[in-house]
């Protein structure tokens, strides 16, 4: 019965609240190859669990800020930068983590709060709600007194073991979505791994030597009308570890640059460039539509007779990533990268077998790829729609 749901302050149900130290204690003078992880923004991207590339301090240096430690079951979130975001620490691969000047954590109380129920109410609508009304309305995107609006955050819960099963629920389609996702880090892998050694390694000296334009076209011209209404991708949406795109919408055109299925968009400005923010255009319901989305995209397009993957593969390549980087100009904060300099980035073009071979191949991996996306989609919307009705007790699950 709802008589059971008892409302609580967040600070009544969880403990060791704590912010991230300050920018001087976490610089890049203070990172190391490896050791104890720093949980950024970037780490966190509307995922379940931090995940993504690290930087690290050593141990030392991590004893030294002991209360922005996090552990196994925490939770974190961000106050400032892309604020909203909430994930969990995993358990595994590190035994601590760090979390940055741009993020705060907790613990839960286990006797009387579900940490993965806490996690799916902090991802709903009046979850996200509680958290982002004391959104500062200027400068940074932050949230005004991080701690002291976490800990006032209002949430309306059920027994324990309800809140297990609910959580039980919702964690079930998100390990399916999470099984997808790895399937297609694998297939993406095997892909790069494939186009380095058939591109790289075994490039013979009889190739014909050429640039990056010889074989992709750059912002290729498409018509899009302004005013018209067409798919419209953020750049926060865009990962740093899948070709696929976290989501998108129909928005009238204004003006940036426009893409069709089959296209690369590589993030051109810092720190997006240097985070490795890239995806792969497949999302888009038929050949013909055109999409559309910031300025600071570069636009990919594999000329033929390459498979269009192709060109997903040599913008997530770390030597041309690199190179990428090297040709940023601009002042600091917004430096870019052009077309015009990475056009010229040099390559070998192999005869057409190579090509060949390497088409059929892709062709399945992509093929993989989409049906697993669009899989991840249903699944999404699945628990999407189950969130707030789970989450209200309008819909109970037995226990």
């Amino acid at each position: 019965m709802m008589s059971e749901w008892k409302e609580y302050k967040l600070v009544d149900v969880a403990e060791n609240f704590a912010m991230g130290p300050f920018g001087s204690n976490i610089k890049a003078e203070n990172f190391i190859e490896s050791g104890v992880p720093v949980i950024r923004g970037t780490n966190l991207n509307f995922a379940k669990y931090v995940d993504g590339f690290f930087v690290f301090l050593s141990n030392e240096k991590a004893d030294q800020l002991k209360s922005s430690n996090c552990f196994h079951g925490d939770l974190v979130f961000t106050h400032r930068g892309t604020i909203g975001q909430v994930a969990l620490i995993p358990e595994g691969k590190y035994p601590r983590y760090v979390v940055s000047q741009s993020g705060m954590k907790l613990s839960v109380k286990k006797d009387l709060l579900d940490n993965n129920f806490l996690f799916y109410f902090f991802r709903s609508d009046v979850g996200q709600h509680e958290l982002l009304q004391n959104e500062a309305q200027v400068g940074v995107p932050s949230i005004s007194s991080p701690l002291t609006s976490l800990k006032s955050v209002n949430i309306l819960l059920p027994p324990l073991p309800e809140q297990k099963a609910i959580a039980s629920v919702l964690s079930s389609l998100d390990d399916k979505i999470d099984l997808l996702h790895r399937q297609n880090k694998i297939l993406e892998a095997m892909a790069e791994t494939l186009f380095r050694q058939w591109f790289i390694e075994e490039a013979r000296k009889d190739w014909k030597e050429g640039f990056l334009e010889d074989i992709i076209e750059f912002n290729p011209k498409y018509k899009l009308s302004k005013g018209n209404s067409a798919p419209y991708l953020e750049m926060s949406n865009v990962g740093t570890t899948s070709y696929c795109p976290i989501g998108w919408y129909d928005r009238e055109f204004n003006s940036g640059v426009k893409f069709k299925n089959g296209d690369t968009l590589f993030a051109r400005i810092t720190p997006c460039l240097e985070n490795g923010k890239t995806c792969f255009v497949d999302f888009l319901d038929n050949e013909g539509i055109v999409g559309w989305g910031s300025t600071e995209y570069i636009v990919m397009k594999m000329k033929k007779p390459f498979h269009p993957f192709i060109s997903y593969i040599i913008a997530k390549n770390e030597d041309f990533r690199e190179f990428a980087i090297s040709c940023m100009t601009g002042s600091s904060g917004r430096q870019r990268a052009q077309a015009s300099d990475i056009k010229k980035y040099d390559i070998r073009i192999p005869p057409d077998d190579v090509i060949d071979k390497l088409n059929i191949v892709l062709s399945e991996f992509a093929k993989k790829l989409k049906n697993n996306s669009n899989h991840i989609r249903t699944l999404e919307k699945l628990r999407d729609t189950l969130l707030p009705k789970l989450m209200s007790g309008e819909v109970r699950v037995e226990y």
